[in-house]
């Protein structure tokens, strides 16, 4: 939309709305105790003040010395910010008073609304942060005056020209359902345990990206993660056909893996997923190309020094930039900022290649978030970019009957790569081969794997063996000892 914003100090906030606010409006923010009410106003002050815009924090409630202090300690200088404070002071509890003709409503209430009509024709502020608008209702004697008393304070401050929000402290016994009708825009925070949100539900005037988004508060903060929408991104590229340097397992890819697409790399613990899937990527450095490793479940120095033992040089590669690998703890990632990680990569740095290792260490960020519907996002995204994604997905069973994925992705994948622990004459051994490819034809046997201090190596078809798929195979009458070493 073309018309002027106001941005709210928080990035990804401004992306849920659009852009931003839009001016001379009143916006609700609700939620409970803790929830980042107080924060996301002051980012909103502060960002004003940033634009030589005067900038207002009425507070009600908590004093202005006490709401300083804890913004001093999450890193905001309040310096810029003028302050209005109408919380009760110390003396008042010391002090007998008594109203003897009038009820304690209206004369608190005429102080109030004196000193605030009296620092806002002072100040004539930009952008107003009011907490919170609830403690009017001790100062009306109803709920229809207190309707009346808040639309009149709105209209007064919009008819000045300032951008209001204001917090709402709701509960059972006191909601707020009166605010939200006469408010322009309602924001939701809450801080449950499977993490803390923020949404929007309304916002007059404006689309704005529905549903809950996942937010931190830290030491820089408040940052907003917005939920991906793979269909807004788009990137025109060349669907080529992307090698493994390895020319057998080329050959059972029929040319290799395709550009923009998905790989499933499938099967049992230690058979050489991850191994495999770095190949690519070895490659992929040759051409100059960048490539990203996120590992639930391995270090970094793990995965780098058993990747240079099968003469895969990735502290090369990641000397020179092609190589990213990025531990990921899941439990402290919820899965709108482990997307947003990654899109950020993939737009800043230009990664071509994006490996997530493994699919069942992604699951355990969700949190009872549903895993298909985010990794269905997530991938999606990145082929709209352009982007090869690789997904490592490890299955429980060494051997018996096969199954392809257990979590139900195999739709997510355009390739699916299977390899599969083999024992011929009580010797393990590794089978590697194609289960779908949806761009090209792909080759209908097995093959052979090892990885060795030299690297993979890739043999020829096992076409003198049967059941290769239980993991017990047996050697066709007809090709009995062609195979065998």
């Amino acid at each position: 939309m073309n018309e002027e914003r106001l941005s709210t100090g928080i990035t990804g906030f401004d992306e849920i709305l659009c852009g931003g606010l839009i001016p001379k409006q009143a916006y609700l923010v609700r939620g409970g105790p803790g929830c980042g009410k107080t924060i996301l106003g002051l980012h909103f002050l502060l960002t004003g003040s940033v634009n030589n815009e005067e900038s207002l924090f009425i507070t009600l409630g908590e004093s202005a010395g006490q709401i300083k202090h804890n913004a001093s300690r999450i890193g905001f200088d309040t310096q810029t910010i003028s302050f209005l404070d109408l919380s009760p002071e110390s003396k008042f509890f010391q002090e007998n008073q008594t109203y003897d003709i009038f009820s304690p409503a209206e004369v608190e209430r005429e102080s109030t609304t004196q000193r605030i009509i009296e620092c806002v024709e002072k100040l004539q502020p930009k952008r107003v942060f009011l907490d919170a608008v609830t403690q009017f209702r001790y100062l009306s004697t109803d709920e229809f005056l207190f309707r009346k008393q808040v639309l009149s304070f709105i209209r007064f401050l919009l008819d000045r020209g300032a951008t209001l929000i204001f917090a709402s402290e709701s509960s059972p016994n006191a909601p707020d359902e009166d605010l939200q009708f006469i408010s322009d825009g309602v924001i939701h925070l809450s801080n449950a345990p499977q993490g803390r949100t923020i949404g929007v539900t309304k916002f007059r005037g404006s689309g704005f990206i529905p549903g809950f988004h996942s937010l931190t508060i830290s030491t820089q903060g408040m940052q907003i993660f917005p939920k991906l929408r793979p269909e807004v991104h788009e990137k025109k590229f060349t669907m080529e056909t992307i090698s493994s340097g390895i020319p057998d397992l080329d050959e059972l890819l029929h040319g290799g893996i395709e550009r923009g697409t998905v790989t499933i790399l499938t099967g049992p613990t230690g058979v050489g997923k991850t191994t495999v899937g770095i190949q690519f990527m070895k490659e992929a450095a040759g051409r100059g190309e960048r490539s990203v490793v996120y590992t639930f479940e391995e270090k970094e120095d793990t995965l780098l020094t058993r990747c240079e033992q099968v003469n895969i040089p990735v502290h090369h590669m990641v000397e020179n930039g092609n190589l990213l690998v990025v531990p990921v703890e899941p439990l402290h990632l919820t899965p709108d900022e482990f997307a947003n990680k990654v899109r950020n990569e993939v737009e800043t740095q230009a990664t071509r290649i994006v490996m997530i290792d493994s699919v069942a260490g992604y699951k355990i960020a969700m949190r009872g978030a549903d895993l298909v519907a985010h990794l269905h996002s997530l991938c999606k995204y990145l082929q709209n970019m352009g982007v090869t994604v690789i997904l490592v997905n490890e299955m429980e069973h060494i051997t018996g009957n096969f199954r392809a994925t257990d979590i139900g992705i195999s739709y997510i994948a355009d390739n699916i790569i299977f390899l599969r622990y083999l024992e011929i004459q009580g010797t393990m051994r590794k089978a590697i081969g194609v289960l779908k490819k949806r761009v090209s034809d792909f080759e209908k046997t097995l093959r052979e794997i090892e990885i060795t201090r030299f690297g993979i190596k890739v043999g020829k078809p096992l076409t003198g063996l049967r059941k290769i798929l239980s993991g017990t195979p047996e050697w066709d009458d007809s090709y009995q000892g062609k195979n065998e070493r």
